[in-house]
């Protein structure tokens, strides 16, 4: 039989900006309510989640995060084309995911203030009404053209910078095709043409920056991925259970719970007990006594937001009661590297910055060479839009990484140690936490792992 151990000390959490009490609270409160709503009697009914909260979310975004992702981009407006079957990246944001026919979406301010107006084929333009996103939705007869009906609109404007999906460095900005390009010219002109700028700083800012209901649905998402890291280390048999059987139960867990991958599924979860292997997936690798086992996982709710959490354990040798001196040595390193990188994740620091104050500390403890980034952002997909939390050691080199941090922002970041195995390669320990970034510094999405998980007969 598995003994499974945790040490008292596991959720005090140093540093945290909000109090450990009232959290474990809710993560208790949270649990029995789980565990009540989501264990039916032998599995017989699926898990029901209700409505997905995007609807409302997305209104929110638009009308508060998009007129200031505008301002910081200095751009009048943004003009975005939908149609069917091959769809602008940024359409699901904007209403445009129900195109038939060409529609083309328009936000702008003027001396009134922002606004939201969209061009839409009339036979979708009263559904797209009904969703109440926009200020204005257009219906457009049939045989007459949207894009030419708001080249018309754009005519009447006195925008100085209209931003566009045209991008070669952010696929989300490079949704319009050459040929929507080449109509959009032709329809509102030279002169307008003119006044065209990439939509890449517009949905950065934009999409870098979450509300705090979307903050909250991450923190679900992450207190679920922990707990069950933890459950999936307690059917561990050393000697007998693969690295496999543990993803296996992870994978089960996610199926009784009806959420989804955070990323594609043949990687995750990724369980690796032996020397790294780097994002990879998990092999029929028998788990042994002396292994440190790294569980990299993520979760997806309401088909939208992500998880990002790694948990580690060690596995004790008969007899043994707790990790070798040097094991918790390299644990201990990489939980404070961890620790270093959340004090220095403030507003208006550079993601470099982060990189850098926990680097400076895995040198100081003899942590061999880590290629990994410190983090990066997550929130629509496991590596969203953001800075990038890393780059220290080529400083300069890696221009996401000169991004600074903002209010709203959230990121999962790792705390490193890296050693040489006895029998060749090497072991990384890189315990991932999620954090958002405050006006004052870093919550902690969930309470950081502080102690070494002990799995052992």
């Amino acid at each position: 039989m598995t003994k499974f151990y945790i040490r008292s000390s596991l959720f005090e959490t140093p540093n945290s900006t909000h109090p450990i009490f009232m959290r474990l609270l809710t993560i208790l409160a949270i649990a029995l309510i789980v565990t009540s709503c989501t264990n039916p009697p032998n599995n017989e009914e699926p898990i029901e989640w209700g409505p997905s909260p995007w609807p409302e979310i997305r209104i929110e975004r638009i009308n508060t995060l998009l007129p200031l992702a505008m301002e910081a981009a200095d751009v009048d407006a943004w003009l975005i084309i939908c149609r069917e079957n091959d769809n602008d990246p940024m359409a699901d944001h904007i209403g445009g995911e129900n195109a038939g026919g060409t529609a083309v979406f328009m936000f702008y301010f003027d001396e009134e203030g922002f606004h939201t107006l969209a061009f839409s084929p009339e036979g979708e333009a009263t559904a797209l009404d009904e969703l109440d996103i926009h200020d204005k939705v257009v219906a457009v007869e049939r045989g007459y053209s949207t894009l030419e009906q708001a080249a018309q609109f754009i005519q009447t404007m006195d925008f100085d910078r209209i931003a566009i999906n045209t991008s070669q460095q952010n696929k989300l900005a490079d949704g319009l095709s050459h040929s929507q390009y080449l109509a959009l010219v032709d329809a509102v002109g030279n002169e307008e043409a003119a006044k065209f700028v990439s939509s890449e700083k517009v949905i950065y800012e934009w999409l870098s920056v979450k509300t705090p209901a979307e903050v909250e649905i991450m923190r679900q998402a992450a207190e679920l991925t922990a707990a069950w890291q933890l459950e999936a280390y307690e059917i561990i048999e050393p000697g007998v259970t693969t690295d496999a059987e543990v993803a296996a139960f992870l994978d089960a867990k996610m199926e009784e719970y009806g959420v989804g991958e955070a990323w594609n599924p043949t990687q995750n979860p990724n369980v690796n007990s032996g020397a790294d292997r780097g994002h990879s997936h998990a092999t029929d690798k028998v788990i042994m006594p002396g292994d440190v086992i790294q569980t990299d996982f993520g979760i997806k709710l309401y088909d939208r937001w992500v998880s990002d959490i790694q948990r580690f354990a060690y596995v004790l040798h008969p007899g043994e009661t707790e990790a070798p001196e040097e094991i918790q040595y390299y644990w201990e390193s990489a939980r404070d590297g961890g620790f270093a990188a959340f004090n220095a994740m403030k507003p208006g620091v550079r993601g470099e910055d982060v990189d850098a104050a926990q680097r400076a500390l895995m040198y100081e403890n003899g942590s061999e060479y880590v290629m990994w980034s410190t983090g990066h952002p997550v929130g629509y997909v496991a590596h969203d839009a953001g800075p990038n939390l890393g780059g220290s050691h080529m400083p300069g080199q890696r221009p996401a990484a000169q991004l600074r941090l903002k209010p709203g922002m959230v990121f999962a970041f790792d705390g490193f140690h890296a050693w040489t195995l006895p029998d060749g390669g090497t072991k990384t320990i890189s315990v991932e936490e999620m954090a958002v970034i405050t006006e004052s510094g870093a919550e902690y999405l969930i309470p950081p792992q502080q102690e070494l998980v002990l799995v052992g007969n």
